[in-house]
């Protein structure tokens, strides 16, 4: 089994790196092959070109980096994605991770009638995202966008049949016990 885990936060000390490895060694210990992805490390560049976006085929893709990420979505069986919740979304760095990998004829195609045909192999995603804004204001006030960012808008029309997320809410206000029990709580739920 192939895992892809993508981590996206400027500071290696986040609580978002702490899942990321505590997912990591999960999926080690159960001899997963593990591709992981500090987007921040790797010094990624969101930027997606005129000029990329009209090499929209894997085959025609100049960017050895982008050809490398598209190759490990189309091989991965299991996704990981940790997050910090930025204004509702994700970093604008993984958005544009997203804009350049998940990409036409890699993560999803078109039929001839012009609907989404998933082409992700991956059953199965899980999308961790830390936030300070209680559960009540996101889902009465904001209507959680990022449920239905990665579960409708991205995951289900790459073909993913079951996304699953976790957000942990209150990161501001936690200390080291609290932060321990969320670890407990990650590998609970990626088992």
């Amino acid at each position: 089994m192939k895992t892809l885990i993508v981590v996206c936060n400027f500071d290696k000390n986040s609580f978002n790196h702490a899942i990321a490895n505590v997912i990591k060694e999960e999926y080690l210990k159960k001899g997963h092959e593990v591709i992981y992805h500090d987007l921040y490390e790797d010094n990624f560049s969101p930027v997606l070109t005129k000029g990329e976006y009209e090499e929209m085929e894997i085959n025609s893709i100049q960017d050895s980096y982008i050809v490398k990420c598209c190759k490990e979505l189309q091989e991965a069986d299991i996704i990981a994605i940790i997050h910090p919740n930025w204004w509702g979304q994700p970093p604008a760095l993984l958005k544009g991770w997203i804009d350049r990998v998940f990409r036409r004829g890699v993560a999803y195609k078109y039929s001839p009638e012009g609907k989404s045909i998933g082409l992700l192999k991956a059953e199965t995603a899980y999308i961790i995202n830390t936030s300070n804004t209680p559960e009540e204001v996101e889902k009465q006030i904001y209507g959680d966008p990022l449920e239905n960012l990665w579960d409708t808008c991205i995951f289900k029309i790459c073909g993913v049949k079951s996304v699953h997320r976790m957000p942990i809410r209150g990161i501001v206000k936690s200390d080291n016990s609290i932060r321990e029990k969320w670890l407990t709580d990650v590998k609970e739920f990626i088992n």
